[in-house]
């Protein structure tokens, strides 16, 4: 028997100071039976860090990455079907994140694993040449206590400023700052 996704619903309050994005965004999540906690949290939190002010270029949606091994975590198309914005969580490798490159106009990773040093160390020079990759590190420490926010139904505040993400519930509040590995 096949198992079947498990339905998360998540409201999010977003006051990204950065970027100047405030709004409220409600989303449906179908966590894959592979999936853990922790890379939920953290396909939610690139949401949050990356959804559009408005949808006039097209709506930043949760793809079907684990379901469909040409999708990314998450994806930006705009109102033709040409890709904007491809979104990568976890690790994946060179030759996905140059396939990627050519076919969209932004792709942007989030790592957040202890080996990312390791996977990084391995792919930086053979991706160098993509000047519309973004690589990001969230600290291990800072994703499983991301994780620990996890519910099936979950409302959440994220705050950006400064490069820093705080992400609360009602009653817990985690800190996240996302370093950049490559580029400015």
């Amino acid at each position: 028997m096949t198992l079947k996704a498990t339905v998360y619903k998540a409201t999010l309050q977003i006051a990204d100071m950065d970027r100047g994005v405030y709004v409220d965004h409600a989303v449906t999540i179908a966590r894959h039976p592979s999936e853990t906690d922790e890379r939920m949290m953290v396909r939610l939190l690139a949401l949050a860090l990356f959804l559009p002010a408005d949808n006039h270029h097209g709506m930043l949606e949760l793809a079907k990455d684990l379901w469909d091994s040409d999708e990314p975590a998450l994806l930006q198309r705009d109102l033709t079907g040409r890709i904007l914005h491809w979104i990568e969580v976890g690790q994946p490798d060179d030759r996905r994140l140059m396939k990627a490159s050519g076919r969209a106009e932004r792709v942007t990773v989030l790592s957040f694993s202890y080996s990312t040093p390791i996977w990084w160390s391995g792919i930086m020079n053979k991706i160098g040449r993509a000047d519309n990759i973004a690589v990001w590190q969230i600290e291990a420490p800072q994703s499983q206590a991301l994780a620990a926010l996890a519910q099936r139904g979950m409302r959440l505040q994220v705050m950006v400023q400064d490069g820093m993400v705080t992400v609360s519930d009602a009653q817990r509040s985690v800190e996240i700052t996302p370093r950049r590995l490559n580029g400015a």
